[in-house]
């Protein structure tokens, strides 16, 4: 990209005014990027490195966005932990750490530096080339998806108490999964408050009951002449999760990381679709084919192992 251009790379680092950063590595990257890291690394033009990288967004003395990627990982990740936690870190990349200097950001940024102009994108006599932007947000695709899921991740009691088990029927003892969708969590509000109300008297999808017994990857043996019915997008990203155990995917496409107790949080992506799991509990499934809807499922007597199964192979934050 014209980003990793001597003189792009100049004009970014000169008088940066940092705004936020983010990690660009297999265990964890911006998902508006790809469905897995070397896709991720592809979108900003940069080989996907071992260690991966730290994103630096910020403007230039004329107001400018630029995303600066440097290779000193742990100086990125100290400045997050510390914001993350309240507290003030002052983010200087050195400029031997300098990667390359990206015109635009790739992300949604909602402050801006002060004293300096509003955010603007480079001009083309400095940019040289396309400029990062994020997704647009009243579109759904593969961007919304991933989002979509990040957000469920983020906030798993909230969406798991909207699924309570009794919206899985049970068979032999154990909670079965369900076909039935959700809204997505990409259309709630920001404060976290339910995402879609639906009118009173109207029941979402999520509590409409599904057709048939559903097993555990929403595909019911219930159903007329004995034909398997249900949801065939769940069986489908259910089938492709199983195959990823056998053959591993490319980096970063199964990530696991901390939950409560002794559970970790699992996230898949493949093509078309995002899951969400926590390896004590159940699942949710996000599909391109099927705008905003989250589709639930249940433990039943596979998912479980298939959970375990995608934790062995998963990358981990170090």
């Amino acid at each position: 990209m014209a980003g990793t251009d001597e003189e792009a790379v100049a004009a970014a680092d000169d008088a940066l005014y940092v705004l936020t950063a983010a990690l660009l590595t297999p265990a964890k990257f911006p998902s508006v990027l790809g469905d897995d890291y070397p896709e991720a690394c592809a979108a900003l033009g940069l080989p996907p490195l071992a260690d991966g990288y730290g994103l630096v967004l910020g403007q230039d003395g004329e107001g400018a966005r630029w995303t600066v990627a440097v290779d000193d990982v742990s100086l990125v990740a100290v400045a997050i932990a510390s914001w993350d936690c309240g507290m003030e870190h002052d983010l200087s990349p050195e400029e031997r750490t300098v990667v390359a200097a990206l015109p635009g950001w790739p992300l949604a940024v909602a402050v801006a530096a002060p004293n300096v102009p509003a955010p603007h994108d480079p001009g083309p006599e400095v940019a040289e080339g396309p400029v990062l932007a994020p997704p647009d947000s009243d579109a759904w695709g593969p961007a919304q998806r991933r989002l979509g899921a990040d957000e469920i991740a983020l906030q798993w009691a909230f969406w798991r108490d909207q699924v309570g088990d009794s919206a899985f029927p049970v068979r032999d003892g154990s909670v079965q999964a369900s076909d039935s969708a959700g809204e997505a969590a990409g259309d709630g509000p920001a404060d976290g408050s339910p995402a879609g109300e639906e009118p009173a008297g109207e029941s979402t999808a999520a509590e409409q009951p599904s057709e048939g017994t559903p097993s555990d990857d929403g595909a019911s043996a219930d159903g007329p002449n004995g034909q398997q019915t249900g949801h065939s997008g769940i069986r489908r990203v259910l089938a492709e999760a199983r195959a990823y155990v056998s053959s591993p995917p490319p980096l970063g496409r199964v990530r696991s990381s901390f939950a409560p107790g002794d559970a970790r949080t699992l996230r898949a992506d493949g093509p078309g679709w995002s899951l969400v799991a926590r390896t004590d509990d159940m699942a949710f499934v996000l599909l391109d084919d099927e705008p905003g809807e989250v589709l639930p499922v249940g433990r039943g007597p596979e998912l479980p192992g298939l959970l375990e199964g995608l934790d062995r192979i998963a990358v981990r934050p170090l």
